[in-house]
């Protein structure tokens, strides 16, 4: 027998961090991380049947689940006995552990839900249940609420209509309060709370929680969302006082821009709905709600509008309004308001938060007392400062990411769209007591410096940080490399997403801070490899589909005031509305979602079918910002116009209508076939001119005839040779580039244009400074956009190889195939999928000695490409790999050694050709 000397499997040395250390368990794994609806020990959700989620965790190999029990009750300590009151499962023989769907006692309002898990193994021997989690059921009907909506009194010049409001002086953001008297002590309290436009919940002189620019953003005339927060420990046996303070946001923008959401629907003074329920020691239950005898005044935000900035004036505070001590007799009593006229849901998505601080990298004083603090990063947040003076002094902290060539901030670009009051500029008018410290609650701006005028003396680097703030996501990922201009791009990736989700998507936290769709599916998939999004994706598909007309139609930008439908939207932008969805299927192996939206989404197709014309779309926007050729819209709207009823297809066949999979897979290939017809030049191999974009198009959603693509391929590669290995796309072609030709094998010239740094390119923008993303090639326009971020997803997929397996979703199975690149040398990545964490760590020594270490999760396998030369391995023969434990030889392919690999860690080694 020979003996495999040039690849050769041995037993993994290193343990996963996630596993080191586990306890001696029954059958090997331990149940980790339960879910609920994706979250974390969540309360206050408002989904009748939930779904239940855990992962799994092992030093062994091989290890995979064949059933599992779960529990579920109101009581802990029933829980701890192994009883359960509203749900056991019983022994479920299944290997599912994602998204199971509760189907116990029918669950009403405010029900506390315990749970826990056990699996039984490969060998049908049973573990330990997991520690226990929790859910908790918000309020599930209208009815359920004894809140009223509240306002301020309207008199005098606030008591404009919304539609006069354009007009009217702003007001300043009200403070409600209400003060009581618990004779018992506390047991458990729930606030549930919906501020709109935004709130800040306080109680007894604190601030609950730490979210920040609440509630989440929504077409607030379909849909308003209310949170939930445990405040058990907040409250006290005596007096007690809640306070609120309530910002506009884009419930009353009284500030004009382009959008005119000065002239939504909705609009309408801040309003608030507000019940505290609280159960004491002895089972008495007392709800203080929000009505007509809150009393509400005025404090020291005088101004705020969420693209203009906020005005403090620290010498209207009135200390200790928030507390039970405060004498509010004097203080009017609130109004009792109609409120927003949409459905009351709860909010089940991570909220906005700060998330870290930054100090300034360089302070300068271009002209006298104007001084720049460069914060060293392009970011969304807003800046706090840290000041003493006179009382009045006036401090005015304005935001940009440009300079002048005088060292002053450039606000045009980020400014030209507002159309009255002043673009991202905050003012603090001090009250002269001793140190003050201040940073803005109902905005955030996009900004790399702050220039700030008024200061009563000389700042320092301490006078002044940046507090980052966004949807606080937990990281799904981590990707590193030898290549450092890659390491810098995933970097900008990074906080360009980030920077654009506040609730939902954007495109840039500066100029517009607008839910543009297309900016958001191009940059979906990068989003869900490096962060857990899906949930807040899940409530954007709910924005979407409250904004989407009775046609089918739909805007460029969600939420909007009605803009949009006349421009800027298409199927190049709409189809966010059924890619996403699909996205969350596949990366999530979330169905729920493609049921709910399933009608919309048919909807949606059959408003493009009655825009076609012998199958063709030509509406809408198409391949945004190209670096030089133009692509004409009908190529690229015809292009996601076939997508899209494959997408449909495809959903109809997962949920068992057949008669739509057959309907809508039909469509799908007369629109392919009309699509070649009208653009495709059989002699030549071009498509409409032969533009990348055009090429790439065809390619990407695979409507080139399969006898047609080794011609059309390359073509393709031929045009970027001659173009100097540079990328001629905009957005869309960008990422049409980089997936087709790796999927046509060429990943080395996406390689060579994602390494360039001339025009156009990331790494250009990096040579200029760039610590985020930019919209243009041409660094003219916005300089934090996400729009070409899908290089990031590249990143994961093609050098670090980790990919979803064929016919499976959310990484069931895995494929592990990384792409030997260039002067790349060593890959570190990891991903933290439904099923728990896959890591992909490859290193080449000594020139050709390849070296791949990858760790699968429980209850997963993966199909393992390893690099090799082909001569060496068949002189050697594979042998000795088939003793490998949890590891099956297949064969050869395209220089590649392929394994059947079960879960666990495992290291291949092999020599490369040389």
């Amino acid at each position: 027998m020979t003996r495999l000397i040039t690849i050769f499997l041995m037993q993994a040395v290193v343990i996963s961090t996630a596993t080191a250390g586990l306890p001696s368990l029954r059958n090997g794994m331990r149940v980790t991380d339960l879910r609920c609806e994706y979250l974390c020990d969540p309360i206050g959700i408002d989904v009748e049947r939930p779904r239940l989620s855990w992962k799994l965790q092992s030093h062994r190999r091989g290890q995979k689940q064949t059933a599992y029990q779960i529990l579920v009750a109101t009581d802990r300590e029933m829980l701890d006995d192994d009883r359960a009151d509203l749900w056991n499962t019983g022994k479920v023989d299944s290997d599912q552990s994602i998204h199971v769907t509760y189907a116990g006692r029918s669950l009403t309002s405010r029900t506390r839900c315990h749970w826990k898990v056990r699996i039984w193994d490969e060998r049908d021997k049973p573990g330990a249940f997991s520690d226990v989690a929790v859910w908790e059921m918000g309020l599930l009907s209208p009815g359920d609420w004894q809140a009223r909506w509240i306002s301020a009194p309207a008199t005098g010049e606030q008591a404009a209509t919304a539609a006069q409001a354009e007009t009217a002086a702003p007001q300043p953001a009200p403070l409600f309060r209400k003060s009581f008297i618990f004779s018992k002590q506390p047991r458990q309290a729930r606030i549930y709370i919906c501020g709109l436009g935004y709130y800040e919940l306080r109680l007894n002189g604190a601030k609950v929680g730490d979210h920040v620019l609440d509630p989440a953003f929504t077409r607030y005339d379909r849909r308003v969302l209310y949170v939930t927060y445990d405040v058990t420990d907040q409250l006290a046996k005596g007096s007690n006082a809640l306070g609120v303070i309530l910002g506009n946001g884009w419930y009353n923008m009284h500030t004009r821009a382009v959008w005119n959401f000065d002239q939504a629907p909705w609009r309408d003074r801040p309003v608030l709905l507000c019940q505290l329920e609280v159960t004491f020691d002895d089972g008495s239950q007392r709800t203080i709600a929000s009505d007509g005898t809150w009393r509400v005044s005025t404090g020291p935000i005088v101004f705020d509008s969420i693209r203009n900035g906020e005005t403090y004036d620290a010498r209207l505070e009135k200390e200790g309004w928030d507390t039970a001590e405060c004498r509010d007799e004097n203080w009017p009593l609130a109004a009792v308001d109609a409120g927003p006229q949409g459905t009351l849901s709860a909010q089940m998505m991570p909220p906005i938060k700060v998330t870290q601080t930054l100090e300034p990298v360089k302070l300068t004083e271009p002209k006298d007392g104007v001084y720049v603090f460069d914060m060293g990063q392009n970011l969304a947040g807003r800046a706090r400062l840290k000041v003493s003076g006179p009382a009045g002094t006036r401090i005015a902290m304005k935001y940009a990411e440009r300079l002048h060539k005088n060292g002053t901030i450039d606000q045009q670009e980020i400014g030209q769209h507002i159309k009255s009051g002043e673009a991202q500029t905050d003012t603090y008018i001090l009250k002269g007591e001793g140190t003050e410290v201040w940073e803005p609650r109902f905005v955030y701006h996009g900004f790399q410096y702050v220039q700030v005028t008024g200061l009563p003396k000389k700042p320092s680097l301490e006078t002044l940080c940046a507090r980052v703030a966004h949807t606080a996501f937990d990281r799904a990922g981590t990707f590193a490399c030898s290549n450092e201009l890659f390491n810098r791009i995933q970097t900008n990736t990074l906080w360009s997403y980030v920077s654009n989700f506040h609730g939902y998507p954007t495109d840039c936290p500066h100029r517009e801070k607008n839910g543009w769709t297309g900016d958001a599916h191009l940059a979906a998939e990068t989003g869900l490899y490096n962060f857990h999004s899906a949930s807040a994706y899940a409530k954007w598909m709910d924005d979407l589909k409250d904004e989407q007309r009775d046609s089918g139609e739909l805007p460029g930008i969600v939420p909007t005031s009605g803009w949009g439908y006349h421009w800027g939207n298409g199927p190049a932008w709409d189809s966010a509305y059924v890619l996403i969805p699909w996205y969350l299927y596949q990366y999530r192996g979330d169905t729920r979602i493609l049921a709910e939206h399933y009608e919309r989404l048919k909807r949606y197709v059959d408003y493009l079918t009655s825009k076609a014309e012998d199958h063709i779309v030509s509406i809408g926007l198409g391949d945004w910002a190209p670096a030089k050729s133009k692509t004409p819209e009908k190529v690229t709207s015809t292009g996601y116009y076939y997508c899209d009823a494959l997408i449909v297809s495809k959903t109809a066949g997962l949920l068992g209508k057949s008669d739509d999979a057959r309907k809508y897979g039909e469509l799908a290939l007369r629109i392919r076939d009309a699509f070649n017809r009208a653009f495709y030049n059989a002699q030549t191999g071009l498509y409409d001119g032969g533009t990348q974009t055009a090429m790439s198009c065809a390619l990407y959603h695979g409507l080139v005839p399969p006898g047609e693509q080794p011609k059309v391929v390359g073509n393709l590669v031929e045009m970027i040779e001659k173009n100097d290995g540079h990328l001629d796309a905009g957005i869309l072609g960008t990422k049409y580039l980089i997936d087709a030709l790796t999927a046509h094998g060429r990943a080395d010239v996406v390689y060579r244009m994602a390494t360039q740094t001339t025009y156009p390119s990331w790494g250009r923008w990096l040579e200029e400074g760039a610590t985020t993303l930019w919209e243009q090639w041409d660094g003219k326009a916005s300089r934090n956009h996400i729009m070409f971020g899908h290089v990031s997803a590249w990143f994961y997929q093609t050098l670090a190889g980790i990919r979803l397996g064929d016919d499976t979703v959310a990484f069931k199975h895995i494929v592990i195939r990384p792409q030997l690149l260039g002067d790349v040398e060593w890959v570190r990545a990891e991903h933290e999928s439904m099923y728990g964490t896959i890591k992909s760590a490859w290193k080449i020594r000594e020139g050709d000695k390849f070296h791949l270490e990858i760790t699968l999760p429980p209850n997963t396998t993966a199909t393992v490409y390893v690099p090799s030369d082909k001569q060496t391995f068949i002189t050697e023969g594979p042998d000795y790999i088939h003793s490998g434990e949890h590891v099956q030889f297949v064969g050869m392919k395209n220089g590649r050694v392929v394994f059947e690999v079960e879960s666990g860690t495992y290291e291949f080694t092999s020599n490369l050709p040389r």
